[in-house]
């Protein structure tokens, strides 16, 4: 087993289910996608990011390769076991989610900022990944990801990963207004600073999306990833940069 730094989420999901979220060190990417990039779209060497790829695998015990998304801040959830196992870089499917009732199937989100969620059915039966950034979040990729576990909603458990945190998430007043319109009580995840914009909070707008949707058991990590340099990639803080990942995926019995 490799010795590479990962972050374990903490939540009470079965033993079946499994996950993790990459921290951006013990890669092979250098400069500013130092150095465990796993993105293959955001500029860096693909020979690095092939060789990061692996390591993740090769640290998770993983049997098959994760599937990528072509992540574009939309809502698309897609059933990852109509994939099979192949995930060519030419066949990424463009989805910002994805589910797998299939035990082995790794899913995996990328981000740098934004959040990424796991969640999975309590009964081990079925695991799902989603990208939130803010477009995705106020336009429903969480309430998708739910719909597609099906079962009922209280049965569901969801980790919050590590994200930008308030401080420095500054956004105008079209973010705001896209989540107030939605929900009244997504007023308080803002908060007005001496520029006239917003601080926003990611971590509290999908806990309430979450909430609403009826999913009762919400774990998760209040991790800022503009902070944290050593740890986390901020295209925020650095804009070229790489990416982190989360993953999730349920051990064959």
């Amino acid at each position: 087993m490799s010795s590479l730094p990962l972050l374990q989420p903490q939540w009470p999901a079965p033993k079946s289910v499994r996950a993790a979220c990459t921290l951006r060190g013990g890669g092979a990417s250098v400069g500013c996608y130092a150095s465990l990039n796993l993105s293959a779209a955001v500029g860096d060497d693909a020979g690095a990011v092939a060789d990061n790829r692996r390591r993740v695998r090769a640290a998770l015990g993983l049997r098959s390769e994760p599937l990528w998304l072509q992540q574009v801040h939309g809502i698309r959830v897609v059933d990852a076991d109509a994939f099979g196992d192949s995930n060519g870089a030419s066949a990424l499917p463009q989805a910002d989610g994805a589910i797998t009732r299939v035990p082995g199937r790794v899913l995996a989100v990328q981000v740098a900022d934004c959040m990424p969620v796991l969640l999975a059915r309590s009964d081990g039966g079925a695991v799902a990944a989603a990208h939130a950034g803010w477009r995705g979040l106020a336009a429903g990729v969480l309430e998708a990801a739910v719909t597609a576990l099906g079962g009922a909603e209280a049965d569901l458990l969801a980790w919050l990963g590590p994200a930008i945190g308030r401080e420095h998430f500054e956004v105008g007043d079209e973010v705001r207004l896209a989540f107030c319109e939605r929900e009244a009580r997504a007023a308080a995840a803002f908060q007005r600073n001496a520029r006239g914009r917003w601080q926003c909070d990611l971590h509290q707008l999908a806990q309430q999306r979450l909430q609403t949707a009826g999913v009762v058991s919400i774990h998760g990590e209040r991790r800022c990833t503009f902070t944290e340099r050593d740890s986390f990639y901020s295209f925020r803080r650095d804009g070229v940069t790489g990416r982190i990942a989360a993953l999730i995926w349920m051990e064959p019995a």
